[in-house]
């Protein structure tokens, strides 16, 4: 029997949520470069649905808004949470209305794994836990970027970036055998190396989020 030329089937993919707070496009781009840098190629290519439930312009520009995150190659899938007022809009830009329902909570989830990584990251490289935490067994150098949607655990030296909840998740952490990084971030949340230097103890600790603030802690050897 041939196959049929097209089938339609439900599934269910992870999409990065951008939360759009202000109305002021150019603060949004200086904000946006600020976050981008933090993470270069971490989210070009990437699918994102952008939230508008801040705005409540009702002649927002959201084509301006939609150029601006495409001329830093992200992907805009479609809008979540936008006023009626711009559902119009946002249809006429060729954008999907995605509705954020509570029911997200019984959604299955996908299995989380664990990403063992059994050498040291060089500058340049960068390593991706997706759904899961990630071991790397070896030293992250300057450069490197280590990220994962949960936990990130170092038997070495942490010289690069290292980012932990990538896709929100404020209870991942960061443990590194020896602290000296250029970037800690958990759920967005990150120090750089001077923040680090002054709340970090010892060589060898573990960052977490306490509240919406992120903590040093010693290891206990």
């Amino acid at each position: 029997m041939q196959k049929p030329s097209l089938e339609l089937k439900g599934s269910s993919f992870t999409l990065s949520v951008i939360h759009i707070n202000h109305t002021d496009l150019a603060a949004v781009a200086n904000e946006l470069d600020s976050k981008l840098a933090i993470a270069p190629q971490f989210f070009i290519g990437a699918p994102l649905v952008v939230n508008l439930g801040a705005i409540t312009d009702a002649n927002y520009n959201l084509a301006g808004l939609k150029d601006l995150l495409i001329s830093r190659q992200l992907v805009i899938v479609g809008v979540t949470s936008a006023p009626t007022a711009l559902i119009k809009q946002a249809k006429a830009l060729g954008l999907a209305i995605i509705k954020s329902g509570k029911q997200s909570e019984t959604q299955p989830q996908l299995p989380k794994t664990t990403k063992i990584v059994r050498q040291n990251v060089r500058s340049g490289q960068q390593i991706y836990a997706q759904n899961g935490d990630l071991i790397i067994v070896g030293a992250v150098g300057n450069g490197a970027e280590v990220i994962a949607d949960g936990s990130i655990h170092i038997y070495g030296n942490l010289r690069g970036k290292a980012m932990a909840g990538a896709n929100g998740d404020k209870n991942a952490v960061i443990i590194a055998q020896s602290l000296d990084a250029e970037l800690v971030s958990i759920a967005g949340q990150y120090w750089l190396t001077e923040n680090l230097q002054a709340h970090a103890t010892s060589k060898s600790g573990c960052i977490r989020l306490a509240g919406d603030a992120l903590t040093a802690e010693t290891l206990s050897l």
